[in-house]
């Protein structure tokens, strides 16, 4: 097996087959170029069950068996936040390249160890970022990337939800709002994605400083909150302040009395631009200017004249173009860590009550990987 599967197909082996991992496997029989040869979980009828589903011929209980197939490429890893680390490191040591979801671990300090196996190891690991091929994402970057927006000074990262908190909204398993096992709520869960937005459109500057708070506030069913187990937050706000004099505000919320917030957003010395809905801002003399854009057009154009847009359809639609060396890797790595670094510290600030160094959560941050 090399780096770079050059037009081949690639063999992959999913580990984890619950609600997101039956996501995945669906995908991956969209995209051509893709077989999935192997499943693993430990719930061995619903295994099963998958595997009869998308005639998958290889079924294991025990992912360590999936990993000693040599005919395997690649590895798609759907468990909980804090078994990522311990599965993804071993999956690198095993020689496959690792495609992870989101958030990249439980903690800033396995996240950290996950990418230093990979760069170590010299395999490709990638994390699910769903966000960065979104329409508005992909335009947002392209007026970016066109200075158009001049030097960006400040950005916004929002994620809404009014109230779909996992398993005591009714949504998921109880899992999910376990900090033993998830390592956070909110901000960890759904905070990655704007984080992740603001930090590919600015290119993933240095963070510095941090300062945040996290809340539990909203009612929610009693009985539910007690089989839950429920102790992670609910809503998190935070200030980072990166390199050159940059600043981003954070706000993640799955319960909240409101109706919504205002998407992720830039502002710049040229112009602003807000991701979604998409719009551009900018003065010309005495006139202000509020651009809108067609991006089913701009979706449309790009897969009519630019070389493999497809490797940009979606994270898995990347991840196998980057397998097949038809395309190089979004830092997906890097932002996820990134992202790790401002969550723990939005945790570390609200714990200490004061703004955070990025030399004090580095220091701080313990790991908190399962066993398996």
């Amino acid at each position: 097996m090399s780096d770079n599967i050059d037009g081949d197909m690639i063999r992959v082996g999913v580990i984890g087959v619950g609600q997101i991992g039956k996501g995945h496997v669906e995908l991956y029989q969209k995209i051509e170029g893709a077989d999935v040869v192997a499943i693993a979980d430990i719930d061995e009828q619903e295994a099963a069950h998958v595997s009869d589903r998308y005639a998958i011929p290889h079924v294991y209980t025990d992912f360590r068996e999936l990993l000693k197939l040599e005919e395997i490429d690649a590895v798609d890893v759907c468990l909980h936040n804090n078994l990522h680390m311990p599965v993804t490191v071993a999956a690198l040591e095993a020689g496959k390249h690792v495609y992870c979801e989101k958030p990249m671990a439980g903690s800033y300090r396995d996240a950290e160890k996950m990418y230093r196996k990979a760069k170590e190891v010299d395999r490709k690991l990638s994390i699910q970022l769903y966000i960065l091929f979104t329409k508005e994402v992909k335009a947002a970057k392209a007026v970016v990337d066109e200075g158009l927006l001049g030097h960006i000074y400040h950005a916004r990262a929002a994620g809404f939800r009014r109230r779909m908190r996992p398993y005591v909204d009714g949504y998921g398993k109880e899992a999910f709002v376990q900090k033993r096992i998830a390592g956070g709520g909110a901000v960890f869960d759904m905070g990655i994605y704007p984080i992740a937005t603001v930090l590919y459109l600015m290119e993933n500057p240095r963070v510095l400083r941090i300062s945040g708070k996290i809340y539990q506030e909203t009612e929610m069913d009693l009985v539910r909150k007690e089989i839950s187990g429920y102790d992670v937050e609910e809503f998190g706000v935070g200030l980072v302040r990166m390199q050159d004099g940059v600043t981003m505000e954070l706000v993640e919320s799955w319960a909240i009395h409101l109706d919504q917030f205002d998407g992720a957003y830039l502002l710049g010395s040229e112009g602003g631009l807000r991701v979604d809905p998409f719009g551009i801002f900018q003065n010309l003399g005495d006139l202000e200017l509020t651009s809108c854009a067609d991006l089913e057009a701009f979706d449309w154009r790009i897969h009519a004249i630019r070389e493999n847009a497809d490797a940009y359809d979606s994270p898995q639609h990347h991840w196998i173009a980057a397998l097949q060396g038809r395309v190089e890797l979004l830092p997906t790595v890097e932002i996820a860590l990134n992202a790790m670094l401002i969550s723990e510290g939005i945790y570390l600030s609200d714990e200490l009550g004061r703004e955070v160094a990025v030399e004090e959560i580095q220091e701080q941050s313990e790991s908190l990987s399962l066993e398996i």
